[in-house]
């Protein structure tokens, strides 16, 4: 219903698909192709988002390929990183710095 009210919600909303399905491959060099399609098919959807989209993606090309070399993310560390900054926010600053540095070891190790 929504996609017959807003035909332009629907070509963005197949086009965002067609980028995640990309991460399916399991090749590089065959991801690194259809990423390449993908971002010249974009400005034939004169949608401004997109635009902004590939230019972050051609100018980071090398680190997105990276993930089909062995399929993993940096989603562990940033995920635990998250954790240290929620950790030293509860705390309220940290004041001696070899205390905190326990408490983590304690918490997270």
């Amino acid at each position: 219903m929504v996609f017959k009210n807003f035909p332009m919600l629907e070509v963005a909303y197949n086009h965002a698909i067609q980028f995640r399905n990309i991460y399916e491959e399991k090749s590089k060099e065959i991801a690194e192709t259809r990423i390449k399609d993908w971002i010249v098919k974009t400005p034939e959807l004169k949608i401004k988002e997109f635009t902004t989209v590939t230019y972050t993606i051609s100018q980071n090309m090398n680190q997105i390929l990276n993930f089909f070399n062995n399929r993993s993310t940096n989603a562990n560390a940033e995920s635990f990183n998250a954790k240290l900054k929620l950790f030293r926010a509860n705390q309220r600053g940290v004041k001696d710095r070899t205390f905190f540095l326990f408490r983590m070891m304690k918490l997270f190790a």
